[in-house]
């Protein structure tokens, strides 16, 4: 892998500064986007391999751009992960009913953030992602057990 395009999607533009700076030097194609009205925008023309949302912005909030990327013919295989400061109980629950394919919090780790969006750009093309899996977790079913430790042996 290499050279994947990621749209990083946050009202704050120091978190889009830092986000993507983190993740140019890390050798992703970054592109960044101040809301989810300006994201839908972009879309039109441009398709990432995956999208780092925020879940709370203001006017379209990262869950409902969430649900419109997911709900897209042209855009669903696109991979969207939450990044936010949202961690209350039930806050990643709402990112995966909305679609979100995974879940980062802040303050990012700005060691770990490009191994993470690559575990799960891995996950994109090596398992089928029937449910959200977390960046250090395990796949939710035995199916995707079963994908990951084929390839493995492979």
């Amino acid at each position: 892998m290499g050279g994947e395009a990621i749209l990083v999607v946050d009202d704050a533009e120091v978190n889009r500064t830092l986000t993507g700076i983190v993740l140019t030097d890390e050798g992703f194609d970054v592109h960044t986007s101040a809301g989810g009205e300006e994201a839908l925008a972009l879309l039109r023309g441009f398709h990432p391999d995956l999208m780092l949302v925020d879940i709370r912005m203001p006017g379209m909030d990262g869950l409902e751009l969430t649900r419109r990327v997911k709900q897209s013919e042209r855009t669903r295989d696109i991979v969207v992960v939450a990044l936010t400061a949202c961690a209350a109980e039930g806050d990643q629950q709402k990112a995966t009913a909305a679609g979100c394919d995974g879940y980062i919090t802040k303050p990012i780790d700005t060691h770990m953030l490009g191994a993470q969006v690559r575990k799960y750009l891995a996950l994109r093309t090596s398992v089928p992602r029937a449910e959200p899996v977390p960046v250090g977790g395990t796949p939710a079913s035995g199916r995707d057990v079963e994908a990951l430790r084929q390839r493995f042996l492979q």
